[in-house]
């Protein structure tokens, strides 16, 4: 089964959040939906320039359908220092209008596999159909301060130190505590204790999960 098809992504606006892996899967996404309609990706926080896209920020909706016709995917997004985008100048709706599928960012975790949430974020637009929390396999075990981004704030919500381990229970924990997602993705499980790892989490949250490893192709859904 295909990446789109096991977190069900379906035609309209799907938001990411989460810790490290989000980028790789906005891509996977765009690259495999490109056969299925028209897509935009975009973040409604940061983004690093793609170099492998094309990017635009258009401000009307005509050039948005005529730039669509030509390029497919494409990423859209308003200048920013340091060579990153922020939110296009076109609302997400507008956005909607013009794509098939929309596949916006809409958080930053620096790099890192794990995060926990500020008051502020994760900017979700409000016409998202479909919300994939992602986490990285690789925080699995190690430290919350040393793989997290925001370490005390998951730790408060976890209800443990920062140097504690990352155990499935503690991120269990926290997903419950803050609430957003629709469904789990756990990338970079590229070995056996990264899938127990993940099997575990995945008995203990209520929310269905896909894990898998987009460097490796494999996937599935647990």
């Amino acid at each position: 089964m295909s990446l789109a098809a096991l977190l069900g992504i379906r035609p309209g606006l799907t938001a990411l959040i989460g810790g490290g892996g989000k980028t790789s899967l906005l891509y996977a996404l765009a690259d495999e939906l490109k056969t299925r309609g028209r897509v935009i990706v975009a973040s409604s926080a940061k983004i690093r320039r793609p170099t492998h896209l094309p990017t635009a920020n258009p401000d009307h909706l005509p050039e948005l359908t005529a730039l669509l016709r030509q390029e497919n995917p494409l990423c859209l997004g308003s200048p920013w220092p340091e060579d990153k985008l922020a939110a296009p100048a076109l609302p997400f709706a507008a956005l909607i209008a013009a794509a098939d599928y929309v596949l916006v960012e809409a958080d930053g975790s620096r790099g890192l596999p794990a995060k926990a949430h500020a008051a502020h974020e994760p900017v979700i637009p409000a016409e998202a159909r479909l919300v994939v929390l992602v986490l990285g396999a690789d925080a699995f075990g190690r430290p919350i301060e040393a793989v997290c981004h925001r370490p005390e704030r998951f730790a408060a919500l976890a209800g443990c130190s920062p140097d504690a381990p990352l155990t499935p229970a503690l991120w269990a924990r926290v997903i419950r505590e803050e609430g957003y997602g629709n469904i789990i993705y756990v990338n970079k499980c590229e070995t056996e204790s990264d899938w127990r790892y993940a099997a575990e989490l995945a008995r203990l949250v209520e929310l269905p999960l896909v894990a898998g490893s987009l460097r490796q192709g494999q996937l599935r859904a647990l």
